[in-house]
């Protein structure tokens, strides 16, 4: 794949407990895990949803981002102000499976 797909910067967020500074009740919240990672985006699918008389809209898309170790399927990404829940876990590349990790990923609904 080459470097120039990889134009949009997206953001990656773990779920992290943290004490409120008021009560000091533990409370959870999304923690920044890496921020301006470059990827390539490509929406793959829409859908409306109509559950409880509420209209919804869900997209599923594709990332792909350069080999990160790190990556947990329990993150969420942020792109363009939108949350990202992924789904499943990340797919490596088909030659050395260290070049590049393939997330697909659902906005709309979600728990973030």
């Amino acid at each position: 794949m080459r470097a120039g797909r990889l134009r949009h910067r997206i953001e990656f967020q773990a779920k992290a407990m943290v004490q409120n500074p008021e009560n000091g009740e533990m409370v959870q919240t999304w923690q920044s895990i890496r921020d301006k990672v470059p990827a390539a985006y490509e929406p793959l699918s829409s859908k409306d949803l109509f559950a409880a008389q509420a209209a919804q809209s869900q997209a599923t898309v594709r990332f792909v981002i350069r080999y990160w170790s790190g990556l947990l399927p329990t993150m969420r990404i942020l792109h363009r102000g939108k949350i990202y829940s992924l789904e499943g876990e990340p797919l490596p590349d088909r030659v050395s499976g260290l070049d590049y990790l393939t997330i697909l990923a659902k906005t709309g609904v979600n728990d973030g």
